[in-house]
């Protein structure tokens, strides 16, 4: 798939690129207020604003609807913005197109949901605005892969990818688990896909936003979208999460932008210097793991001669725990060590039963 560049259908010159506005449209003047406070600052590009919100509860504040749009729009517009907003229904839409709307963007709950994004895409035949896709609130890539091409075989190229984090049962420091890696594999299967990052809503806490929004910037994203409002403490949904204006402005004064740019002969070998490093120690651990396997196998044929079960608990939870005890104490996390030890030990059952 070939996509648009994000200054092809949005120009801008200064990085990061910023998508900002608050959670939810709540008054005309709360609207018009925070665009204007937004103006001053030379990155943001885009305003936008929830017209419609998908709440997890009934009776939280759901959006004021249809009669929001004009405000969206016209903020957007006399302040030199794009204006943007949430579709999550065909009827949405027709209604965002019909008020003027530049920019629509998919969101989590709705990029889960094929049927809808399908029904989406139906009514954006034919039409010629910029799309962004969030990922799905579950960490499924396939989903978030699909909600795209549906989006891209309506005929548009000006899709974006809008990585904001993964819903999980788990206690974490975020509200929504980054999972990095599945945003990083979306760019290297599209590297032209424009990828912008949430970290409003990754973090769910606006003191943790500089920390994922460098982190972000660090893995070549380009832009942010950061929710922002003139009162946020009193704003009528996800108050934690936005800043004011000005607590952008300083959020943005701290980021490094790293170019890759400028990097000297020297710096450049260097580089590469550890990346071979890098690249022949994976070499020596695809062949560890290719043996351990083939080790698997061979204790797998020993337990079906002598009729024992595939899984011996004690066994695997002696493996667990020590590997994790050796790992954490070379520095390695143990979020991962558990992930890897989880992964190596279904594909070891995998081999055992001859699969």
């Amino acid at each position: 798939m070939e996509f648009q560049s994000l200054s092809e259908f949005i120009p801008f010159s200064h990085k990061p690129f910023i998508v900002a506005g608050p959670c939810s449209a709540e008054t005309e003047e709360q609207v018009y207020q925070t665009a204007l406070q937004l103006s001053d600052i030379q990155n943001v590009k885009v305003f936008r604003s929830g017209i419609w919100k998908p709440r997890t509860r009934p009776n939280s504040f759901e959006g004021l609807g249809e009669k929001a749009l004009p405000w969206l729009v016209k903020a957007a517009k006399d302040h030199g913005f794009f204006s943007a907003t949430e579709v999550a229904n065909a009827h949405h839409v027709e209604l965002c197109l019909k008020a003027g709307i530049d920019i629509l963007w998919i969101g989590a709950r709705t990029t889960v949901n094929p049927f809808t994004v399908q029904e989406i895409a139906d009514a954006l035949q034919g039409v010629d605005k910029p799309v962004f896709v969030k990922n799905p609130v579950n960490p499924d890539i396939e989903l978030w892969v699909g909600a795209i091409e549906r989006i891209y075989y309506t005929g548009n190229c000006k899709i974006a990818a809008v990585h904001r984090g993964f819903s999980t049962a788990e206690k974490y420091e975020y509200r929504n688990a980054p999972t990095w890696e599945i945003p990083i594999e979306l760019k290297r299967r599209f590297p032209k896909l424009p990828l912008i990052c949430d970290p409003s809503h990754i973090t769910g806490k606006r003191g943790l936003l500089q920390k994922v929004s460098q982190k972000a910037l660090d893995l070549d994203v380009d832009g942010l979208m950061i929710e922002t409002h003139i009162d946020p403490d009193r704003a009528l949904s996800d108050a934690q999460q936005q800043i004011t204006p000005q607590q952008l402005t300083q959020l943005l004064s701290k980021l490094v932008y790293k170019q890759q740019e400028g990097i000297t002969q020297r710096e450049h070998a260097e580089l590469e210097k550890l990346r071979q490093e890098i690249d022949e120690l994976d070499e020596k651990i695809i062949a560890l793991l290719a043996n351990r396997m083939h080790i698997s196998e061979r204790i797998g044929g020993y337990k079906k001669q002598h009729q024992m079960t595939i899984l011996q608990l004690e066994r695997w939870r002696h493996i667990f725990e020590s590997r994790t005890r050796q790992g954490s104490s070379l520095g390695l996390s143990e979020r991962f060590l558990q992930k890897f030890l989880e992964n190596l030990h279904k594909e070891s059952i995998k081999r055992q039963e001859g699969e």
